[in-house]
């Protein structure tokens, strides 16, 4: 009987210590990472309707402000620190009302997003905060992001605020703000993928997706810098990319498909790219 006893709390310990191990398979598990190296230097500001040029007056003298008092450095820290992000309300549009009317593409986390029917981000605290020193209602238009600048340029909203890329493309619907922030085009890849591991500049990383000859789908958000860096276009300065190109309406959704195995890699800017590789990471 002894025996038998023992060899059942062997068994039971066994099966403990198996448990235990079993645990530590629940954590989430790293599935997609960032190459740490900047493709391209690029300049954030706001797009304002080109028939309004005292309202680009006032923006450009608020961002002088927020930038001069500290408020810009506490709207970052709320995304970037250990500050708490500030939910932002749009009334709707109503034009026998004084209204600040802005577009925007809320899938660009830390600069513009939604949690339920509020909006939240870099870009939506400014709005906010702008509205208000002109003592306008805030209305938030939110579309998709090649048409942020289009409804700027149509006299449908007051002004684009969207993460934009200052670029003379973009100035020949809208009249750009001082700038703002300071941008960067990066990689996303899949958390076991070596290919990029001895790169040290965006050269080197193009020379790598070229060398594929089209073997290689890269994913990036439609209408973004990452899109006219795959494909190509003068206006921008970008030759392409020697790649299958495959646009999404945001870079959440090329990252769920670079995690689904249909795409290699996604472009796209790196502040969003950190949010977006934490989340699924999070999730494992």
């Amino acid at each position: 009987m002894k025996k038998f006893l023992a060899i059942v709390l062997a068994a039971l310990m066994l099966f403990s210590l198996a448990a235990c191990g079993d645990n530590t398979t629940n954590e989430p598990k790293e599935v997609v990472k960032i190459i740490d190296i900047n493709l391209t230097e690029e300049e954030y500001a706001f797009g304002v309707d080109k028939n309004q040029p005292e309202l680009l007056e006032d923006v450009n003298e608020f961002i002088d402000k927020i930038m001069a008092d500290g408020t810009f450095d506490e709207i970052c820290n709320k995304y970037f620190g250990d500050g708490t992000p500030t939910a932002v309300k749009s009334a709707e549009e109503d034009p026998s009302k004084d209204q600040l009317v802005v577009a925007t593409n809320a899938s660009f986390a830390p600069f513009e997003y939604m949690e339920g029917d509020s909006y939240y981000g870099i870009d939506m605290e400014i709005a906010a905060l702008l509205a208000e020193e002109l003592g306008k209602e805030l209305v938030i238009n939110n579309m998709k992001f090649d048409s942020v600048c289009l409804s700027v340029g149509e006299h449908k909203c007051d002004i684009a605020m969207a993460g934009l890329t200052v670029n003379e493309k973009r100035q020949e619907v809208v009249n750009f703000s001082k700038s703002y922030y300071n941008a960067y085009q990066k990689l996303i890849v899949k958390a076991d993928d070596t290919t990029f591991d001895a790169c040290t500049d965006a050269a080197s990383v193009d020379a790598i997706l070229n060398a594929s000859k089209g073997a290689k789908a890269v994913g990036y958000q439609n209408g973004t810098t990452a899109d006219f860096y795959v494909n190509g276009d003068a206006d921008w300065g970008f030759d392409g990319l020697n790649v299958q190109a495959k646009g999404y309406d945001n870079g959440a959704l090329a990252v769920q498909d670079l995690i689904n195995g249909n795409i290699d890699y996604v472009m796209i800017d790196a502040d969003p790219a950190t949010r977006i590789v934490e989340n699924y990471n999070a999730i494992g």
